[in-house]
């Protein structure tokens, strides 16, 4: 009974695969894509007119009946371009009709050495099929159609039989076995390749999502300090508040000591968040690490009055550094701390990337203050020695970028005219693009006299875009983006 079912089950798996019409066509290449199909038609062109030839010179068969075998195995070669399952049916078919044909005449003793069951032409065309069929379906259904190619011949060969023949069923079996095996094998180093690639664009998004995460943990965790600052300051104020004011009623009293709760409250929810996103090792430049119990630095944020001393610590790396601050304000504010935070930020991931990727250049670091905002412009002329090679994926740019964003300003990079580089950046006052453009002055090259025209366009402040630019003759600009 188990017999039985599983002899059902097998017919039932080789009718799935096998007696189908199904279209598998050949993949798409890039500049051969067409030359496949020119030899597989050039070969059934030979294959017909040998295939004819050899059935009616040396079978004794009739040129209509010849024409009709030849048609069929040099179409089943061209069918199996698109369909190659039916094609390797048309194939088995033209050779059951060709052997049956010249059957007659070998028993007869008229067909003399006559190669049989198949023919020149018949094998080739069908290593053709065999070898189609496996670049383009399972490895099961190639091994199913050369298990019953095998079987056809022996059936054939082996035990209906004549006599006066060259025998091809051996040479058929081999070479149909070798054929399957090259094709098996191309279409699985084919589908290999197909899955790599596939992997390593996969590989390639997810570290791209990673680093942006990254930076967004460190942003999160720097902006932190600033929050809490005015969650402490609230603290304290409703705190003081009951003592300033003479004979404070009840509300007034729950009010302030609410607002107070809240506060700390809040301060205290702010470090639990904190705890998940500080790193273990408080020297990390980006704060990644494993998890651990070591405490972060508990140093304040930097703020643009710590420019100078960052570029003085430039200037001690190698490079020479100069700064610009122009003020074209009426009124002199503060900044909010989030925006000196994260120009501070924006200017010491620039004279990074200049220090790393443009030794020996020059730097000029511009800071302008608008009454809308704040602009920044950081400009390397052309290293004086190529820079070493910096393996992993940084943040550069992308930090840039996510700093600006999160206070609705923009960030522009682009290569100068003569080979050095520009980052552009506006951070608008209160976290919003200006209505109109305060024309600051336009980023100059650090290589030349600052009374030379501009090289580099500043966009306008309201355009919320990050530009990646690349002349027409150079490569693509250091971006900070290929270091960790």
């Amino acid at each position: 009974m188990q017999g039985g079912n599983r002899v059902r089950r097998g017919l039932r798996v080789l009718r799935d695969d096998l007696w189908t019409v199904r279209a598998d066509p050949l993949p798409p290449s890039v500049w051969l894509r067409w030359v496949p199909h020119g030899i597989v038609w050039l070969a059934a062109l030979g294959v017909l007119i040998g295939a004819v030839a050899q059935l009616q010179t040396h079978g004794d068969v009739s040129s209509g009946y010849a024409f009709l075998i030849g048609i069929g195995q040099s179409g089943a070669m061209v069918l199996a371009l698109w369909r190659p399952i039916p094609a390797w049916w048309l194939s088995m078919t033209a050779t059951l009709l060709g052997a049956v044909a010249v059957h007659g005449p070998l028993v007869a003793g008229q067909a003399s050495d006559f190669t049989w069951p198949w023919t020149t032409a018949g094998i080739i065309a069908h290593l053709f099929v065999l070898l189609l069929l496996a670049l383009r379906v399972r490895t099961r259904v190639t091994a199913e159609a050369l298990v019953l190619t095998v079987l056809v011949t022996y059936l054939l060969q082996g035990l209906w039989g004549a006599g006066n023949y060259q025998s091809t069923g051996v040479l058929t079996v081999v070479l149909s076995a070798v054929v399957v095996v090259l094709g098996t094998a191309l279409r699985g180093r084919r589908e290999a390749r197909a899955e790599l690639v596939q992997q390593t664009t996969l590989t390639a998004e997810e570290r791209s999502r990673r680093t942006l995460l990254e930076e967004r943990s460190r942003i999160a965790r720097e902006l932190h300090d600033v929050v809490a600052h005015h969650m402490s300051v609230i603290s304290i104020q409703a705190q003081v508040a009951v003592h300033l004011t003479e004979n404070p009623s009840d509300e007034l009293k729950e009010n302030l000591a609410g607002i107070r709760q809240n506060a700390l409250e809040a301060l205290a929810e702010l470090r639990r968040v904190l705890g998940v996103l500080r790193s273990a090792d408080p020297e990390a430049p980006y704060g990644l690490g494993e998890s651990g119990t070591r405490a972060a630095p508990q140093a304040p944020q930097p703020t643009l009055d710590r420019l100078d001393a960052l570029v003085e610590n430039t200037r001690a790396a190698g490079l020479a550094v100069t700064m610009d601050i122009s003020d074209t304000r009426r009124t002199v504010q503060p900044y909010p701390p989030g925006v000196e935070l994260s120009a501070y930020r924006i200017v010491q991931e620039a004279l990074s990337n200049a220090l790393r990727h443009a030794p020996g250049s020059t730097v000029r670091v511009e800071v302008t203050h608008v009454p809308d905002g704040l602009h920044l412009n950081v400009v390397n002329s052309r290293p004086k020695r190529p820079a070493p090679p910096s393996p992993g994926a940084g943040h550069g740019l992308l930090g840039m970028r996510e700093r600006a964003a999160m206070l609705g300003g923009y960030v522009t990079a682009a290569r100068t005219s003569r080979g050095g580089f520009s980052v552009s950046a506006f951070l608008p006052r209160d976290g919003s693009a200006p209505l109109a453009d305060p024309a600051p002055s336009a980023p100059r090259d650090a290589s030349a006299d600052p009374a030379d025209a501009p090289v580099v366009p500043l966009a306008p402040p309201a355009a919320p875009t990050v530009r990646h630019d690349v002349s027409a003759a150079g490569s693509p600009p250091p971006t900070g983006e290929e270091t960790p």
